[in-house]
């Protein structure tokens, strides 16, 4: 059995054991996956809305190109120049002030008398638009204007260097890294977890680094494109083009912020259904204030968004931003997770736990059971053994004439009847448990009086105590007591249990039966079979009645017996509405009690 048992704790338990650690220790990592997969769809969010917020500056470009084009229908560029600014205001309302330069240098668009916000303009980006300054621009342009000239320094990278992360790519065109505004959560967190002090500065960094150059340098031979530069850390946006006719002359915008920023608050709605109740996502500008929401009125800090994307150049450190309306309700949901398949991996060991412990305890049982059949095999030859020497002996004693004297003929004949008596009971009860284990006993249920049962019972069973020397006392009431049941399996109770009480009597021969009548909860009748031997040692009141088992082994402790008939007689018992229970007798020995239900007298 110990075999068996350690067998199982290394082949089930051991690994059954280890997959729940496994488990465990994986619920720890649990919060962290549900945000980074939050984060991933949110990360998707901003991506999407960046990208559409530079389509739409991209279409903005190619309204003004179409609008200088729709001008230019009935007019030259020169003659055009001298009142565009207020011409492309009035046929475009994203304009804050339009401009002309030639790449000479020379300005056509506006003038100083044109008004104050047109000199102001003048004063801010004369110098730079007449290529008599470099400028710190961010600018998109369809062409690289890398090729010009060698001292030009682009914000895009070429092909082979887009994965390059942004502060190599500083380094590797010696641009001048920028910190970003925003620090999203889920990066921090990864930061955190993932990257040493020097890698985090890294990933702080922009991906945008501005470009130092003078106007003409910029544009190249390119048609159109759009640049940024800070003036007083505000920032302008111009967008340009040329027409292939005057390709010296170059048509300008200065954009105006707070209509392209109306322009782009409907992109924020593009939120998808299944996370517009869940996030809300910002426009911020490059003071990280929000200039745009998808939620009217909503607060948070605004520098610390769960997760941003950056715009692009055409407007530099400008983020889509993503907000969770509830921070707590992902924690709650990843904290439920957990609590969830904590509770899983527990039920799971604890049935693989409880699955173990039944299949040990019934591999127990069967080992036991096992060798309770061994044991009965050995009873069984004992019990017929002895008997069958016995009627061997004294047969043959008798058959040989060797024992003339008539008492002794009768007292052998009397021991040869009772050994046979003997023999059959344990052959009888050996077939009825076969009977009853494949389901094939049948009893014949019909009213018959217990107390007649009883008596004829005992008086059959009278001489055989009396010759043994035991004082048998029968106490039965004179009335007769009517139960269904059958009458030869009643009796064959009783024999068991007259059986049982002489085995096991030890010095103080004593058996009395008798038969008591009850009213509560329900009528029934008790039939109890008392002795005065050895009882049942502790803890085994309810084994006794199991198949096979004995109190005291028949073959160290000389008591006759297979260990079948109290399970038999509770068999009995049950099939008949019934029981049969042990109890300790005062002053020693033991009572079994046999309970069977009584049927009510017809009334007249």
């Amino acid at each position: 059995m110990k075999k068996v048992a350690l067998v199982f704790v290394l082949a089930v338990l051991t690994p059954s054991l280890l997959l729940a650690w496994l488990a465990v220790r994986s619920l720890r990592d649990q919060q962290y996956l549900i945000e980074r997969q939050h984060s991933l769809l949110c990360q998707g969010v901003a991506d999407v809305l960046a990208k559409d917020m530079q389509d739409a500056l991209s279409e903005q470009q190619r309204a003004f190109t179409a609008k200088v084009a729709g001008l230019l229908a009935t007019k030259t560029p020169l003659e055009l120049a001298k009142g565009f600014d207020a011409a492309l205001r009035k046929e475009w309302p994203l304009a804050q002030i339009g401009f002309v330069v030639k790449l000479s240098g020379e300005i056509l668009s506006p003038t100083a008398a044109d008004g104050v916000d047109e000199r102001k303009f003048l004063e801010a980006n004369s110098r730079f638009l007449a290529n008599r300054e470099s400028a710190e621009v961010y600018f998109n342009s369809k062409l690289m204007a890398l090729n010009t000239s060698p001292n030009v320094q682009t914000s895009q990278p070429e092909p082979s260097a887009q994965t390059e992360n942004s502060l190599d790519f500083a380094k590797r065109y010696g641009l001048k890294s920028q910190v970003r505004n925003v620090m999203p959560q889920q990066q921090q967190a990864f930061l955190s977890q993932k990257l040493s002090s020097a890698d985090e500065s890294q990933q702080q960094v922009s991906k945008l680094a501005p470009a130092e150059a003078e106007f003409r340098q910029l544009i190249g031979d390119d048609t159109e494109g759009t640049l940024a530069r800070f003036l007083d850390n505000k920032l302008n946006v111009l967008c340009w083009c040329r027409v292939p006719r005057e390709p010296e002359v170059v048509f300008g915008a200065q954009l105006s912020l707070p209509r392209l920023e109306a322009e782009l608050q409907p992109l924020l709605q593009r939120v998808p259904a299944q996370l517009q109740h869940d996030i809300c996502v910002a426009l911020l500008d490059d003071t990280a204030k929000p200039v745009a929401l998808s939620k009217t009125g909503f607060r948070a800090a605004w520098k610390r968004p769960f997760v941003a994307t950056e715009v692009g150049e055409a407007l530099p450190h400008w983020e889509v931003a993503v907000y969770l309306v509830n921070p707590a309700k992902l924690t709650q949901a990843a904290r439920n997770i957990r609590l969830t398949l904590g509770l899983l991996i527990l039920v799971l060991v604890i049935a693989i736990g409880v699955g173990s412990w039944l299949i040990v305890a019934d591999l127990n049982r069967h080992l036991t059971l096992a060798r309770q059949k061994t044991d009965f095999v050995s009873n069984v030859s004992h019990e017929l053994k002895t008997p069958l020497t016995s009627i061997r002996m004294f047969s043959e004693l008798l058959a040989e004439g060797r024992v003339g004297d008539p008492a002794k003929q009768r007292s052998y004949l009397a021991i040869i009847t009772a050994e046979a008596a003997r023999l059959t009971r344990l052959i009888n009860n050996v077939l009825d448990f076969a009977r009853l284990e494949r389901g094939e006993k049948k009893y014949n249920f019909q009213p018959c009086d217990i107390v007649a049962v009883v008596r004829d019972t005992a008086e059959s069973y009278r001489p055989h105590l009396e010759a043994a020397g035991f004082r048998f006392t029968c106490e039965l009431p004179p009335e007769p007591i009517v139960v269904n049941g059958d009458r030869d399996a009643l009796a064959q109770v009783i024999v068991n249990l007259l059986s049982n009480a002489e085995k096991y009597s030890d010095r103080c021969k004593e058996v009395t039966v008798r038969v008591t009548q009850r009213a509560t909860p329900l009528p029934y009748l008790e039939v109890s079979v008392s002795d005065r031997g050895l009882g049942v040692p502790r803890g085994s009141a309810e084994k006794i009645f199991e198949k096979f088992y004995r109190a005291h082994d028949s073959l160290s402790s000389g008591i006759q017996g297979s260990g079948l008939g109290l399970t038999l007689a509770r068999q009995i018992a049950r099939a008949h509405g019934g029981e049969v229970v042990y109890e300790p007798r005062d002053g020693g020995g033991s009572c079994f009690n046999l309970r069977l239900p009584v049927i009510a007298p017809e009334r007249t």
